[in-house]
This record gives C-alpha cells, structure tokens and sequence, in this order.
C-alpha cells in the first residue's frame, strides 16, 4: 500500500471504483443458496441509445404475470412509437442465450428482458449464479433487486390555473390536450368520473405519437381504457417470484387496490369540475392540473408489499416505448443506494436514458423530513419535488361549558350551538359487559355500552396508536356512535400517540379529534371535575359536562401558505462517497402536497377511513409530485419541442419566494408541534421555491442541458467510467464537468476552496429583451456576475459568468441568489447554495437586488 497523501488518493479512487463496479450494491445480501431476483445489465447499448437496426419476426416483452391477461388497443391511428417493438425480441432472446451459457442446464426464471432505456434483465437466480454471470464478458452490472415505496379541488384556485395557465391554453376544456402522462404507481379505478372520456364538449383523441397498449383481466375488462386513459399495464413478476404477491389485495391488472395511483393520477390529469362527495357531505369539485392530458397507468407498487425494482425499471422501459411524454413517480427506494450508485442504479440510469428520448421526469422527493439530507431523489435528471401547504385547511372545535374552546380535526357537521352532556365510554360500561378488553375506550363495539346512559350525548372514546396503525378506525367509533343514539363524537389523544400529524378525517356524525395530548388533558380535567360519583361504587350518578361542537365542512383559506411540510425530504444531495460531485441543488422545487383531495379507488385500502368512498384527501411528496407533472403538461402542450431539462428550468425559475402574504415562504422543522417550529425557508428545504403555474409557461430565459452534458457529469465522478460504459454502451469522454458546472437554474457549491468560478447559459424562448442582473450573496462569500446587463434577441443565448470567492471559512450552507430582470417583465432567479471550506482574504464587492 502506498504511503502518505498520494497513497490515501489512491486508496480513495480504487474504493471509489470497486463501489461503482460492485457487484450486489444493495446491502441485503443472500444466504448461500437463497434465491432472489437481480437485475442484470449488459454491456451492450440500449435500444435508445443505439443505431443498430435488428431484423426479428416477434416482439417477446413480458408484460406481467405469465398468462395472466390479455390485451386491448383502441382505436387509433398509431404514429410510430420510440422504438419498433421487433427490437425487443432480438433483445430478448439474446438474453436467454446468455443465460443458458453462463448457468448450462442450472434453474433459473428470467422475469424481464429490458431493452428500450437499459440493456439487460431480471432473473431470479442463487447468488452463486450471480458471481458466474458477473464474471462473463457480457454482463456489466449484477444488482441484487431492492425495494421501492409509495413517498383537488382548491389547488388549481390556489396556482392561479383558471385566471391564467389555463387561459393561456385556452381554457380547462383544452388545458393538456394532446400530452400523456405517464404514472409509475398503484395503478388506477378506470370507473372513476375523473377518468371518463365523455365529459369533454370537443373530439377527444388518443394522440398519434401514443402506441401503448390496455391489459384485459377480469379486474380490469376490456373497455376499461377509453380517449383519457389511453393506456394501462401492470408489473409484478419480482414479487410473484418471491412469494409475496397477494391477487386479493394486489389485483393482477392496472386496477387500484390501493388508493395511491387512482388520487395521484387524478391530481394531474383528472376532469374538470367533478363533485367531491365524502361522508354523505359535498366538498365542492375537483380538478387535475391539465384537465384534457391523457393517462398511462404503469402500475409496479401494491398494497400488501410496496414496489420492488425491477418491476418499476420494466414499467419505465415500457412507458418510454410507448411514446408517452411525461413520467410522474410518487415513489422512492426505501433507502438510499450505496457509493456513486446514488446515481448508477437501475431506476436512475433508466430515466437517464428517459430523458434521452425527450421525457420529462419527475420524482417526489420523499417523506423523510426534516432532517437535512434526507432526499431520496438526487440524480440531477430527474426533476425532484418537495411538499408544500396550500391556502385550504379545515378544522373544528368543541366549546366547554367552561367557555374554553379547543381545536380540532374532523370533516364533520356541527351540533348548530347546541349544547349536550359529555359522557365518557368509560362511564357508559354495560353491567353485562364480560372480559378486560384495554381498548374500550376505543368505542369500537356498542355491545360494550348501555345506550341509555349514551342516547342523545356526546360520547367521549380514546384515539389510541392502534387507530394509527389501522386496528381500531374511526368509522367504527361512529357505527358505534349511531347504533347507541349519541349526539355526536369527541375523540381525545392518547398520550402515547406523540407528534402523530392528522389529515382531517370524514365523520358521518358531528365529530371532533382533539390532536394535541395536551389539549386532551384539558378536555378530560374538565369532564372529570364535572361529574358526581357514589363513594362506593364509583359509578357516576351525574354527568355535569357539557359542550357543543363546531362545524368542521367549511374550509379556512386565511392561511399562512404556502409552506414547507415537516415531512418533506431536505437537501442537498445525499452524502456519499463523492462529496465534490453532488454540487446539485435538491429539491427542484416545492408543490402543493398537504391535504389534497383527490379521486380514490373503489377498493382502495391505502386509508381506511375513506374506504367505499370516491374521493380521498391525502398528504405527502407523493400528491405534490404529479401538481408538477399536471403542469409540466401544460408547458409541454405551449412547446412542443421542449427538451426536459428546459422544461425543468421553465419551472424552477419562475417560482415563488414569496407567501401569498408576501413574506418570505416559512418551513417547518419539527415533527411535533411543526407551527411552533418555523422559519425561512432555504433552497435545501424548497429548491428554487414554490411552483408558479401561469409564469412558467412564459419564464423568458431557459437553461438547457443535453444528454451529453449529463454524461460528462457522471464521467467525473471518481472510478465511474466502466460503469458508464457497462449502462451505456459509451466510453467517458476526457472532457468532464462536476455538479457545479452542469447548465441547472441553480448553482450549488459543497465545497469553496479559496475561489470558483461557474458559467451559465441562457437561452431566450420569448422576444428580443434587455435584461439586467442583481444578486445577493451567500454569507461568507463574494460574488461577481458578468455581464451586468445584456440585449438577448429571440433564440439566442447568453453566457453568465458568476465568480465566487470565499471571505470566511464555514462548515455550513450559506445562501444566495442571482436574478435576471427582463425589461419585458420576465423575471429569472437562481438560487444559490456555498459552503466554504478554506478562508480567503479579498475585498467584500457583493451586489444586492435593485
């Protein structure tokens, strides 16, 4: 071993190449002689990025479970597709022919071929057979397959849709037409309104350049794709060969057991103006973001197990071929990939070559917050999204006879003032009550209670963490509720349920939760101070409490939003081993995520509580995600031939900084009490800022990135070039650029050694405008851009300069921010994001916003 610091830079680079070759990145490793499902690339380009043509007679893709469907297409003219389907065939067969050299004889179920964005397959094989494919000339990478997790009707009022993106597109009749949505998730209820194709006044075609196909299962009957949901798979071979696969829970079609996929859809491309009805109460209408898009359902998540790998790469590969324009994943590996396969795995690289072929692809950001660095999508492609409070929350209240008020969550009607006893389930114990059942405060059962004692009151039961964990549920409480002739329902919190977040919860009785341990205390120190009990049995003879409830249908919309959520995942880039190369600002942006209404499935299990109901209000990254690709299609629709990283930077600077307050936008950083825990939010909490529908679709400048200029990224990264060349087929370039120097709307830097300077190009999609520039820097930081004004005609570019020099040495993140004021009225900004690491002594020339 080579001594000193030349010797710890070679150990550094060997580590760094073994990571990126590694064999069986994912730590959950096998016995001996277990079997497990591994994803297996080969050197050999990918369909997308090569030139060969292949001549074969039949396409050999697997689509799902062997036999298990049939196909539908509908009528349509077909443009062509990415890529000739006959491709696949070659592909595949070449793949089967590997196996039975490498493995002669052995057992062994290959599960995919993929051929359209990576080279390779899914086998399930002992890793024995593993090692013996890794060691062929053929096979690049041997990945053992890891697992995947799932991370309106105000929302369009919210981003100013109707007054202005959807204007500028002529309207919500028209807002999307022609752009199909690709969705990677649970798949998706076909019945639901919101996916008809009947509401539309005009024809309502499949676009042309759409070649996919509808899957035919008893689940999912032919006729189930129409002109909306123009197409619908499923994928699931991983989990059918691990066993785990349950055909009650799961459905082995495109049908939504789950809830997930029918609302995520729904919020990007569901109708316009469809009546929310939850409980029996009209909660106004709802509407995706680009009303008139298409949806393709790529379903590889399910409810009974999560998602695996290899069936979401299969799903990716199909969605690419199938020509749609725009991939939204509401998902995220459950942990994070090892080394610089933060970047090189399956699932990245396949969108990778995704976004070769022209599609925008946006991923959630994850529910990991708010930790820092606790993102779980980082690849500079992808277009990540974070989550975000909109103006809209509801909320209600119980008043005690005491005259104090508590707050509380509940989408319940009111007692209209009325006042009534407050009973305990506690006190109301039936004398025939056998057994010691701990949780009968629950109110799960009314066999438990005497309705005398209950009849006309207030029933005060316990919110447990089994109501958390779905053992106990609230429509149960109310069956019990109405079976007994209560007035209504007061739930209190149990104090072992701490920190726990509540979306508002559908009650068909007045109801009310009181979510804070503490306000419970109050509540419950008032009820038992109110009662008389006789001194030997301990019955209680009179019940003193009494209270009424609020109504909690209204919706609040005087509210500080937008907000980042506690729960959306932070940057920067994970840390890896490759510190220097993950100068990329992380999230893109912020959307809304928190208590959207949505469409749900008919057999949707996802939330109990708004099981059998058409419509679901749910939070997390996962419905910020598809807000995005609802708009993304809007752009896309207005510019046709826009690229995706352009499409990107459309998004990213134009958002908002700014609260509809006009105070800075605030992000929570607790888990417990988030409202009491706030504070400006900075480019790791909310990327460029929050989404900005109707300026995105004239954002003035761009900053465009090719294909190529990613891979000169990933080439920089230390021990990467086999690697690269096993996904791509490519060799590295010498020409190589790190985070920083990537064409992003952003500039991160994770580590200033004395000074740096970075280039940016703009590109200008409007008209001939002058603009001028002004900055803020980051604390500890001088910064310089040149030029300080320019003249840029129509289609033509711009070269920024930006110099940064260090002041002072810090060990954390400062802030800043350019901006390119147009004199049209376009407004571009740059967030800035420097961490200084060695001191500099220079002459402090920063510039401020004017």
């Amino acid at each position: 071993m080579m001594e000193g610091s030349n010797g710890i830079r070679v150990e550094v680079l060997l580590a760094a190449a073994i990571l990126c070759l590694g064999i069986l990145v994912d730590g959950n490793s096998s016995s001996d002689d277990e079997a497990a499902v591994y994803i297996v690339t080969i050197r050999h380009p990918p369909t997308a990025h090569s030139s060969d043509a292949f001549i074969v007679k039949k396409d050999q893709v697997f689509h799902g479970p062997a036999g298990s469907s049939s196909m539908n297409t509908l009528n349509r003219t077909k443009g062509g597709s990415r890529n000739p389907r006959s491709h696949g065939s070659y592909f595949s067969r070449y793949h089967d022919a590997l196996l039975r050299k490498a493995l002669k004889g052995e057992k062994y179920i290959k599960l995919y071929s993929y051929h359209y964005l990576i080279n390779g397959f899914a086998v399930l094989i002992t890793p024995q057979q593993a090692d013996k494919l890794s060691r062929r000339g053929e096979v690049s990478n041997v990945i053992l397959d890891f697992s995947v997790r799932t991370a309106t009707t105000h929302t369009p009022q919210f981003l100013g849709l109707p007054q202005g993106a959807w204007v500028q597109q002529g309207g919500s009749g028209t807002a999307g037409e022609g752009i199909v949505i690709g969705f990677i998730d649970t798949g998706i209820d076909p019945t639901h309104p919101s996916f008809s194709d009947n509401t539309a006044e005009n024809p309502f075609p499949v676009p042309q350049h759409y070649s996919g196909i509808c899957e035919v299962t008893p689940d999912f009957p032919s006729g189930s794709c129409n002109r909306k949901l123009v197409g619908a798979r499923h994928f699931a071979a991983s989990a059918i060969t691990r066993g785990i696969f349950n055909a009650s829970q799961d459905y082995a079609s495109p049908f939504d057991g789950d809830g997930h996929g029918t609302h995520t859809a729904s919020v990007a491309a569901g109708n316009n103006g469809i009546p929310v009805v939850v409980a029996g109460h009209n909660f106004g209408n709802a509407s995706g973001m680009a009303p008139r898009s298409h949806i393709a359902i790529y379903k590889a998540l399910y409810k009974s197990f999560g998602g695996f790998a290899a069936d979401v790469v299969a799903a990716i590969d199909q969605a690419a071929q199938d020509g749609v324009d725009i991939i939204s994943l509401s998902i995220t590996p459950n942990r994070r990939p090892p080394g610089c396969a933060t970047f090189f795995n399956p699932i990245d690289m396949a969108l990778l070559s995704a976004v070769k072929a022209g599609i925008f692809v946006i991923q959630a950001a994850g529910n990991t917050g708010p930790s820092p660095k606790s993102v779980f999508s980082f690849s500079p492609w992808i277009f990540t999204v974070g989550a975000a409070a909109h103006d809209r929350v509801y909320g209600n209240s119980v008043v005690l006879g005491n005259n104090i008020t508590i707050s509380g969550v509940g989408l319940a009607s009111g007692t209209n003032g009325t006042m009534f006893t407050l009973v305990s389930a506690l006190d109301a114990l039936n004398d025939s009550r056998t057994g010691n059942d701990m949780y009968i405060g629950e109110c799960q059962d009314p066999a438990n209670f005497n309705p005398e004692i209950v009849q006309g009151n207030l029933l005060i039961c316990s919110y447990s963490i089994r109501f958390v964990l779905g053992l106990s549920t609230i429509k149960r409480t109310l069956e019990t509720a109405a079976n007994l002739s209560a007035a209504g329902v007061v739930f209190y919190m149990d104090p072992f349920v701490i920190g726990f977040q509540l979306n508002p919860t559908p009650m068909s009785l007045p109801g009310i939760i009181i979510p804070s341990p503490d306000d419970s205390k109050i509540f419950l120190q008032y009820y038992n101070s109110s009662l008389e009990r006789d001194s030997v049995t301990k019955k209680v003879v009179k019940f003193g409490g009494v209270a009424c409830i609020s109504g909690g249908l209204e919706a609040n919309f005087s509210y500080l939003a937008p907000k980042v959520m506690f729960y959306s995942a932070r940057g920067p880039d994970p840390e890896n081993s490759f510190p220097d190369n993950a100068d990329i600002l992380k999230p893109n942006l912020v959307a809304p995520g928190n208590s959207i209404w949505a469409a749900w499935s008919s057999r949707g299990t996802d939330s109990i509580e708004f099981q059998g109901e058409n419509f679901a209000m749910m939070s997390g990254t996962s419905m910020a995600a598809p807000h995005v690709a609802g708009i993304a299609a809007l752009i896309k629709q207005k510019f046709p031939t826009i690229s995706p990283s352009a499409l990107g930077s459309a998004l990213s600077t134009t958002a908002s900084l700014l609260d509809k307050d006009g105070s800075p936008i605030m992000a929570q950083r607790a888990y417990a009490k988030p409202d009491l825990n706030l504070s400006p939010a900075t480019p790791f909490d909310m990327g460029s800022g929050f989404i900005n529908a109707t300026a995105a679709l004239d954002p003035g400048l761009i900053f465009d990135l090719s294909y190529d200029d990613y891979t000169s990224f990933l080439c920089g990264i230390n021990g990467s070039a086999p690697v690269f060349l096993n996904y791509t087929g490519q060799n590295c370039s010498t020409s190589t650029i790190g985070g920083a120097d990537l064409n992003l709307p952003s500039i991160t830097i994770s580590n200033l050694n004395q000074s740096q300077m970075v280039q940016r190009i703009a590109t200008n999609i409007g008209g001939n405008e002058t603009y001028r520039v002004g900055w803020s820097a980051p604390y500890g930081v001088s910064v310089k851009v040149t030029p300080k004004r320019f003249w840029v005609a129509s289609g033509q570019r711009q070269v920024l300069n930006v110099s940064f020099v260090a002041l002072t040495n810090s060990t954390a993140a400062s802030f800043g921010r350019i901006g390119l004021f147009g004199d049209h009225g376009h407004v571009v900004n740059i967030p800035l994001s420097v961490i200084v690491k060695t001191s500099y002594n220079t002459t402090n020339k920063n510039h401020s916003f004017h």
